[in-house]
């Protein structure tokens, strides 16, 4: 499949209402005509659609020439396109920009919102949104949060200092906590301490906890009550995929409206009225231009409901 364009990818094609173009490497011994191999590649787009976008310019090869129907596929070269969806869910749901220098942007982002474009959400994406919003073309999200998770993720808008802050979290010098409402845990010692082995699990999406050394680690506080539901700080100390829910899960205690974990449901589609209840609430780290501590802060609010 298709990859968006990356911060180190040279785009053949340019960025289009904040939607920047995707590529697909041909792969080694293949050959033919571009329409049928596109056609094989991406068979839920269509040959119709496909030849659409190919009369637009919307396909090129590296170096930015337009590839017809009758091109021929030269295998080990790379080509550029233009991701389309016919119908895009919306997403009512605003961020918020906490801050922004000639560095960095710190957004706020909504339960729902995807980070990126993948899969069937392009434009309603936090980072297109934002690139719409700022006019930064050049803007990559310096990490990542779950599309069911909300609150602060910090983006990079400087090349020339895009790696002193993407090295902060690869060598884990950024301090982030988290807020989880979830069922009452009565017998644990606070703050609590989850370690385990987490590895992929089936489907595809989960992940799973097996014996093993530990690869993940999570500092857990309760801080009180909402209801029924116990107000828990979350800190964790690595970052594996789904760390926060898979822990709280294995605790006995999953959060509220994950529809993951320790189960997955059946599809909610587009149902916005069950929000996970987890909440990115502050990050930290010591800005490595300035040598100043920096923090900042979600002012979004964990509501639940039955």
């Amino acid at each position: 499949m298709g990859r968006q364009a990356s911060a180190n990818a040279v785009a053949a094609l340019p960025i289009v209402n904040g939607v920047g173009p995707s590529y697909l490497w041909l792969p080694h011994g293949s050959g033919g005509a571009m329409i049928g191999f596109l056609i094989a590649q991406f068979p839920a787009v269509g040959e119709a659609a496909w030849r659409d976008r190919m009369a637009r310019g919307q396909v090129v090869d590296g170096a930015g020439a337009r590839l017809a129907p009758d091109s021929v596929v030269r295998s080990g070269t790379r080509i550029w396109y233009y991701r389309e969806l016919e119908a895009e869910t919306a997403i009512p749901y605003q961020e918020q920009v906490l801050f922004q220098d000639e560095h960095l942007v710190v957004a706020d982002k909504p339960h729902f919102l995807p980070m990126a474009p993948a899969g069937r959400f392009l434009r309603e994406t936090l980072l297109v949104r934002l690139k719409l919003r700022l006019g930064i073309d050049d803007l990559v999200p310096i990490h990542r949060l779950d599309r069911e998770t909300a609150g602060v993720v910090l983006f990079s808008s400087n090349v020339a200092s895009r790696g002193a802050y993407q090295s902060l979290f690869q060598k884990r010098r950024v301090s982030k906590a988290y807020e989880a409402l979830a069922a009452p845990l009565e017998n644990l010692a606070w703050p609590h301490v989850h370690r385990s082995l987490m590895v992929e699990g089936t489907p595809f999406f989960r992940m799973r906890e097996v014996a093993g050394a530990p690869n993940s680690e999570t500092s857990i506080q309760m801080a009180g009550m909402q209801g029924e539901l116990a107000l828990y700080r979350l800190q964790p100390h690595t970052g594996r995929k789904h760390q926060l829910r898979v822990h709280m899960a294995s605790l006995g205690a999953p959060i509220a409206n994950d529809a993951f974990y320790p189960d997955a449901q059946p599809c909610r589609g587009d149902d916005f009225t069950r929000p996970l209840q987890l909440l990115a609430r502050s990050i930290a780290f010591t800005d490595p231009l300035s040598g100043k501590e920096r923090e900042f802060f979600s002012e979004r609010r964990l509501v639940y409901s039955e």
